[in-house]
């Protein structure tokens, strides 16, 4: 039985890279996760249903509550389907992902710095 892959991933991708520029370094983080979460092949379909959901939400132009004409409380539901999402998944998200997600985003972010509390 040949297996067909629903998503176009590049697409995807794509869409994704979108969001981050606009959303920041900080906000795009949990959001790869979940992407390389989806993209695993140890992750459970349902869960992959749940982050694909998710991720579709956010990058796809189609709001319940709208952010143009509500604009604090228009990204409220974007965030509450990322946030269920991440907690439901977060126990596959590996190190290597980790890795891989931070490395995307020092390409992006160059100017990043991170900053160290300093203790007395």
């Amino acid at each position: 039985m040949n297996k067909r892959n629903f998503i176009n991933y590049d697409v995807f991708w794509d869409k994704l890279s979108t969001f981050a520029i606009k959303a920041g370094r900080v906000t795009t983080r949990p959001v790869l996760l979940l992407f390389f979460v989806m993209k695993s092949k140890d992750t459970p379909k349902a869960d992959k249903l749940l982050v694909f959901s998710a991720l579709s939400y956010l990058v796809f132009p189609i709001d319940i509550l709208d952010a143009k004409r509500l604009p604090i409380i228009g990204w409220f539901d974007e965030i509450a389907s990322i946030s269920v999402a991440y907690q439901k998944v977060c126990k596959h998200i590996t190190p290597e992902m980790e890795t891989k997600v931070d490395d995307i985003l020092d390409r992006w972010f160059p100017e990043y710095t991170p900053y160290e509390l300093i203790a007395d």
